[in-house]
């Protein structure tokens, strides 16, 4: 995320990068931070920056857009007006503030090298940093937290998936945002800005808040995500057939035309070429059961959204993990190993830029992977076209 002073040249400096790993919301000592970073970018040829620009910039459009049409189309579909699709839409918001707020003030200081917009700004941009970004990363929690109960605890659950219990996880996320991006105010020294960085002394907020933003989310949602697992595929074993007793059943599925009423017929009969343990008689029971193509489909059909819900959402754990998992490793690391370690600068700047790419991969998996998503979002592209 933000310019640290880990992005120094060497001596390698005791920061790191991103806005969820920071210690100091104030800029860092200025040894030859400033004097390096404007180095390295101005060694950068003008083609180069122009494409860094175009490329940035469209990564930016593209996370705007993707995120308020899911907003929208959430918004405007009644259908989608479930507490599961407003964890996804409250996500899709905080990915939309973090392509507002942050990634243009993030293209600038990647290209330029250089802090020129004053104290101010550059508080508000790293708080805005570390709070969107950690906002995003904890909505994942809560979706799949709501998918695991929704598939463990079905019956109990579906009186208590409400929407005022979806707006309290969402408070609750944003609580704990919140509490990661204060600390560092109370600690803030006020001096000229030269570089928008942070300083990494306070080892113990590092450690709390890189393990409260990204490493002990990221055992939840592994943890939750193997539970879900587990279950879907153990109702999957629970259909097998249990062994028969003396008394057998043979049953008949017979599917008629499309709206036809399910029967079942019982036809209790002696089967005396059957075999029996105690000299007693063996009784078959033979049972038809009339079921409707209709019904069949849609027991199908939901099994085949359970399935994708589920395949989704590891889609979207191993896209958080492999856009978010280097950048953290750096943030813990640096300040613990200080001057025995050093990463270039453009090192950093592509780690955050792969966190940042997490906003824009989130919305595409959603409305890629959920019919009643990609319909509503085809809905609203021909009204709009219309219009």
């Amino acid at each position: 995320m933000e310019e640290t002073s880990a992005q120094c040249v060497p001596p390698p400096p005791a920061g790191s990068q991103t806005g969820v790993s920071q210690a100091n919301l104030s800029n860092a000592p200025s040894h030859n931070c400033s004097a390096e970073g404007y180095i390295y970018q101005d060694s950068i040829a003008l083609p180069w920056k122009v494409l860094l620009i175009v490329l940035l910039a469209l990564i930016t459009l593209a996370t705007t857009l993707s995120n308020a049409f899911v907003i929208a189309t959430v918004y405007r579909t009644r259908k989608l007006h479930t507490p599961a699709n407003y964890l996804i839409a409250s996500l899709a918001v905080t990915d939309l503030l973090v392509s507002i707020l942050v990634m243009p003030i993030s293209t600038m200081y990647a290209v330029t090298g250089r802090w020129t917009l004053g104290q101010v700004v550059c508080d508000l941009w790293l708080s805005s940093d570390i709070t969107c970004c950690t906002a995003s990363i904890l909505h994942l929690c809560v979706i799949a937290l709501d998918r695991y109960w929704a598939i463990t605890d079905a019956v109990e659950y579906s009186a208590k998936r409400t929407p005022k219990r979806a707006a309290v996880m969402i408070v609750l996320v944003w609580v704990f945002s919140i509490s990661i991006s204060l600390p560092p105010f109370f600690w803030r020294q006020a001096k000229a800005v030269s570089d928008c960085v942070v300083n990494t002394d306070h080892i113990l907020y590092t450690v709390y808040s890189t393990v409260g933003a990204f490493y002990f989310p990221t055992l939840l949602l592994i943890a939750l995500y193997g539970r879900i697992y587990v279950e879907a595929r153990s109702r999957i074993l629970k259909q097998t057939p249990n062994k028969t007793g003396k008394r057998l059943t043979r049953a008949q599925l017979i599917t008629d035309s499309p709206g036809s009423t399910s029967s079942v017929t019982s036809i209790n009969s002696r089967a005396p070429d059957l075999p029996s343990e105690s000299g007693s008689p063996v009784y078959a029971n033979q049972v038809k059961v009339r079921v409707s193509d209709a019904l069949l489909e849609k027991k199908k059909l939901m099994a085949a959204r359970e399935r994708k819900a589920t395949k989704t959402l590891g889609i979207i754990l191993g896209a958080f993990i492999v856009c978010w998992l280097p950048f953290f490793i750096i943030s813990l690391v640096m300040p613990i190993c200080k001057d025995a370690c050093w990463f270039h600068l453009a090192i950093f700047d592509f780690f955050t830029w792969l966190g940042y790419l997490n906003s824009l991969i989130n919305p595409i998996i959603y409305t890629m992977s959920n019919d009643d998503f990609k319909q509503a979002f085809h809905k609203l592209i021909r009204f709009k076209c219309t219009s």
